[in-house]
């Protein structure tokens, strides 16, 4: 299985996203957001950073990228892509999901671990996931907080589209679960086929033996054995 990761100036996140699927088994390029296409993969990666130093909005001009027209064009043929934290804003942002990322609910950056639960399982790209799994990952953003009007939340409701939310962690309160205010607690969804994916928490940085959980193997080790 091969992955293709998208570097926009200021992505800081590709290195962590190969490392992760390398140890799931699979190899990883690079593909640069001024190239003209995608090179040949089974995988599109979005990954997290600070495309273009985040001006005007988080993603806003990442979308507009010459590569990201190959990007939406292969996503709408059914191409798996991933786009995790600035990713997911730049997916928001190409119109590849609905819905909108505003600024944290504190108005502050925000650095920890948090939990999550798989509410649904979109295969492959919730890979070897369980449907009401917990698992421990990190988050590292400012502007996560995941925003839908009441007719696009009750479609992804509806149409079992959220795949990821925040949940408290064991001995945790139930006021430290959601890192910046997304509406359901959701921290994660996909696309009406199901082949695009976004979240703004990084479990590429939940699979290494130097980082505080091991919970994101199953994530990517699945991704991996389906594509492959």
């Amino acid at each position: 299985m091969k992955a293709a990761i998208v570097v926009f100036p200021g992505t800081n996140r590709e290195v962590d996203m190969k490392d992760a699927f390398e140890r799931a088994g699979a190899s990883a390029v690079m593909a640069w957001h001024g190239d003209a296409e995608v090179p040949d993969c089974d995988l599109i990666v979005l990954p997290g950073g600070f495309a273009y130093g985040d001006y005007l909005r988080c993603g806003a001009m990442a979308a507009h990228s010459p590569i990201m027209k190959d990007v939406v064009k292969k996503a709408n043929a059914g191409q798996p892509v991933l786009g995790v934290c600035n990713g997911f804003q730049i997916l928001i942002e190409a119109r590849l999901l609905p819905g909108a990322l505003l600024k944290n609910a504190s108005l502050a950056f925000v650095c920890r671990d948090v939990h999550l639960r798989l509410d649904h399982a979109i295969k492959p790209l919730t890979g070897n996931l369980v449907e009401g799994d917990v698992i421990r990952v990190p988050v590292a953003h400012g502007d996560g907080n995941y925003f839908a009007d009441v007719e696009t939340l009750k479609r992804l409701e509806g149409e079992g589209r959220i795949a990821f939310r925040y949940v408290a962690g064991p001995g945790e309160a139930e006021s430290r679960a959601n890192p910046n205010g997304s509406t359901a607690d959701i921290a994660g969804i996909v696309n009406e086929k199901g082949n695009v994916l976004g979240m703004m928490p990084h479990p590429e940085d939940a699979t290494g033996p130097r980082q505080q959980s091991l919970d994101a193997v199953p994530l990517f080790a699945g991704i991996v054995e389906a594509l492959s």
